[in-house]
């Protein structure tokens, strides 16, 4: 099974599947986390931000998330890009998957911006940012959706949990 979150940068993908795996795994042992950021310091860091190397980006942490649902495991991932034909992918090829948007506005991710990525692009210090200078689609047909601004980490996990049988199950 994968559970697959997506949102922009910033809209907390991260510290919601943090929260879910910090309670589950007890009472879950075949729960893992896969997070885009992660995946990225893996593989030394070897891409950019651009359009093409997001895509290359999804395709590992797919490759990776094949690879450990494979072996029957329930793997929460946390990645950002949510190009339609690599969320199609996703719903073709997983055993079993729930597609989470965690929707939030840029202005509800610049307020948060705990790396500082929205200023440095204002400032024009980076660029090839989601939402600014890189479309930002959002899932079309998610099969839940969770407003970002409108709850805590603990009652959006809380929701998430409750969505999904197999985690409702171990809570």
């Amino acid at each position: 099974m994968v559970i697959w979150v997506t949102g922009l940068s910033a809209v907390g993908k991260t510290t919601l599947c943090q929260t879910v795996f910090g309670r589950l795994k007890p009472r879950l042992p075949e729960l893992v986390s896969v997070d885009g950021d992660q995946v990225r310091a893996l593989f030394g860091g070897d891409l950019g931000h651009g359009e093409a190397d997001r895509v290359v980006q999804i395709k590992r942490i797919q490759s990776l998330a094949a690879m450990l649902d494979a072996q029957g495991l329930v793997v929460l991932v946390a990645a950002l890009y949510a190009h339609p034909d690599l969320l199609a992918w996703n719903r073709a090829n997983f055993s079993d998957y729930v597609e989470v948007y965690l929707e939030a506005s840029v202005d509800t991710a610049r307020s948060r911006d705990p790396r500082g990525l929205y200023s440095r692009y204002d400032a024009g210090q980076t660029r090839d940012v989601v939402g600014l200078d890189i479309p930002w689609r959002a899932p079309v047909s998610p099969d839940l959706v969770l407003d970002a601004a409108s709850g805590t980490p603990d009652s959006l996990a809380d929701r998430l949990i409750a969505f999904v049988p197999r985690l409702a199950g171990a809570a």
